[in-house]
């Protein structure tokens, strides 16, 4: 009876040892994205070679990829353009990028220490603009930048991304990066499969204050990029 037990956790332990065998190069070299309700926890790998970083936007999916040839460097969900305010399709580069930008349309009214939403040409007080943070624009009034990514189209056109996305996505592109966005996307099939989203717009509005502090710009603790 021991010797049946015994084996039997002996072949217990053989088949998770081959399981994890399994998914331990996935996790290694693939691009994650998952984690437990309420987080979103996206894997990204610091290129070999910048100048060979390429970014592309699926739209019908609304994911992004940032590659280095066919080496992915992050997947994650992103948030794309209302019908009538739709993100342009096409080819471009990265053209600026800005960590603390603020919009010259939305933002907040400030005056005797109230603060109250506003349209730029119709605040009553002192004007403080939407936080964008990490902006990345590759054509101008659009850009990639951190903000609540819904499950269905909700943009400006702009092109938002979680706030676990935001600043890696920032840390792997820079000015002349080529970004590539269309309905569809070849990678859709393959890494596009894995993606998940996250279920940060079903959190409450920050209040203003916060939105019209510094505290929309911090990174993440810890390093943004995994070396490998």
């Amino acid at each position: 009876m021991r010797f049946v037990v015994s084996l039997r956790s002996s072949l217990m332990k053989r088949i998770c040892l081959l399981l994890l065998a399994a998914v331990a190069p996935f996790a290694i070299t693939g691009c994650v994205t998952g984690g437990l309700p309420g987080s979103y926890h996206v894997v990204a790998y610091k290129p070999h070679n910048p100048d060979a970083v390429s970014v592309y936007v699926s739209k019908s999916k609304e994911q992004v990829y940032v590659m280095e040839g066919s080496r992915c460097l992050m997947a994650a969900a992103c948030d794309v353009g209302l019908p009538d305010k739709p993100t342009p399709s096409g080819h471009f580069n990265i053209e600026e990028k800005i960590q603390d930008k603020r919009s010259g349309a939305y933002g907040f009214s400030v005056s005797g220490g109230m603060v109250t939403p506003c349209d730029a040409g119709e605040c009553k007080g002192s004007y403080v603009g939407y936080p964008m943070p990490f902006w990345c624009g590759f054509e101008p009034g659009y850009g990639f930048h951190q903000g609540y990514v819904w499950p269905v189209a909700r943009t400006h056109g702009c092109i938002r991304l979680d706030k676990q996305v935001a600043p890696r996505f920032y840390e792997l592109v820079h000015n002349g990066t080529p970004v590539d966005i269309a309905e569809t996307q070849p990678l859709d099939a393959t890494v596009g499969q894995n993606v998940a989203r996250p279920q940060d717009y079903r959190d409450p509005d920050p209040a203003p204050s916060f939105m019209i502090s510094s505290g929309p710009f911090q990174k993440p603790p810890g390093d943004l990029l995994i070396a490998q």
